[in-house]
């Protein structure tokens, strides 16, 4: 008997998680499909398709064609049969979604949020709006099967304990998890909004890509990494903090507000290029304006835009390097000044990385944009909820239910 089986799961269907994954991709199959590519007998396939059927994480799809008697039937993963909730919280904004289970967004809304209000203020606000788009949807909220939460700040994933994060006054060991789970069932996953915007933009639009890295561009710098398909969080969740690597050639005089001078942040991020752009005499403040200026055509504005470009290529070529990803993407508010900042960056990690390293190397703009936090909390969270464990522990609950 597998000790390891859910409880109230018959030895029989036991695996049939790892035969639900291959249905994950929302293909279409038949059951002599399924039995081709898990190698297992027929009558075991049609025991578990069967479950998975009754559960609802399955629904027909009509019939195959035909080899030669009746029809097969083909089947899929049913995306509607629960929802997840995906939040990514800003410095400044809440954008709250519902999500199915294929991460295709059912509803979405996006406030005005100031994340030094505190974690109980910001959470308890985000939940309000999901309750509310669940409303909208007709869905009662037995129907979220998990939450995924992406915050401006270093997290210790395995807890979703925010760790000393510079801009979220009041986070700082706060236990997110228990505290959203008072609102909604189901597993409540916490990560850097970062390292979701690079699953967000992994699982959209580059999944043949399984080396990827992304680079936000905004307030801060900083990064997600997606290695052999899966993200990269390091030992405590702190892989892929960019903005606090020291820039070569950087003056010593440039302090940042981690403490240390010359850091990628304090050169090449928004408020740095503020900066100078008002030292030659632009009314520039954020990052939007910087961009405003760049679509505008001033020149002084497209040098330095360009200019921070080659400062973040300086550490990105030592990424390359080290990393050899197949694509790196540059999203956060300064990638709207589009091919001036890309230019800069290319410009140097092609001149300093290995010709290897480089020789199928993409650095392109974001695809997902602003919506990537979102994508890749849902995810996160689905792929939690769909992983084979959870599927038997899910199926199980049905089978005792029907019971």
């Amino acid at each position: 008997m597998d000790m390891n089986a859910p409880a109230g799961l018959p030895p029989s269907l036991v695996g049939t998680g790892d035969l639900f994954q291959h249905l994950r991709d929302g293909t279409p199959r038949t059951r002599g499909d399924l039995a081709r590519l898990s190698s297992l007998a027929r009558s075991t396939v049609t025991a578990r398709v069967d479950a998975l059927l009754v559960a609802g994480l399955l629904r027909p799809v009509g019939e195959a064609a035909s080899t030669g008697g009746r029809p097969p039937s083909r089947f899929a993963l049913n995306g509607g049969d629960r929802v997840v909730v995906a939040i990514d919280l800003g410095a400044s904004h809440a954008s709250v979604a519902v999500s199915d289970l294929t991460n295709q967004v059912l509803a979405q809304r996006t406030v005005e949020s100031d994340i030094a209000d505190g974690p109980t203020a910001v959470l308890d606000r985000s939940a309000a709006i999901v309750q509310e788009l669940l409303a909208e949807l007709g869905r009662p909220v037995s129907d979220v099967a998990g939450s995924g939460i992406g915050v401006p700040g270093p997290v210790a994933h395995a807890s979703g304990r925010p760790a000393n994060p510079p801009i979220m006054p009041g986070w700082h060991d706060f236990d997110i998890p228990a505290h959203m789970a008072q609102h909604f069932g189901g597993p409540v996953l916490v990560d850097n909004d970062v390292n979701l915007m690079a699953l967000g933009e992994h699982v959209t639009s580059w999944r043949s890509d399984r080396h990827l890295l992304l680079v936000k561009v905004a307030t801060g710098i900083g990064a997600g990494i997606v290695s052999d398909g899966r993200l990269l969080r390091g030992a405590l969740g702190s892989a892929g903090d960019l903005g606090h690597v020291h820039v070569a050639g950087a003056a010593n005089d440039v302090v940042c507000r981690c403490g240390n001078v010359g850091c990628l942040e304090a050169v090449a991020a928004g408020p740095a290029i503020a900066a100078r752009l008002r030292a030659h005499g632009l009314d520039v403040e954020s990052s939007q304006d910087i961009v405003d200026a760049v679509t505008a055509g001033d020149v002084t504005a497209l040098q330095a835009v360009r200019e921070a470009g080659r400062d973040l290529g300086s550490v990105l070529a030592t990424c390359v390097n080290l990393l050899n990803p197949s694509v790196i993407v540059i999203g956060g508010k300064l990638s709207e000044a589009g091919e001036y900042l890309l230019a800069g960056v290319r410009e140097v990690v092609y001149q300093r990385s290995l010709p290897l390293a480089t020789h199928d190397l993409r650095i392109v703009g974001t695809a997902a944009g602003s919506q990537g936090g979102i994508l890749g909390a849902a995810a996160m969270v689905i792929d939690a909820v769909l992983a084979p464990r959870a599927v038997e522990v899910y199926v199980a609950q049905h089978l005792a239910r029907s019971a």
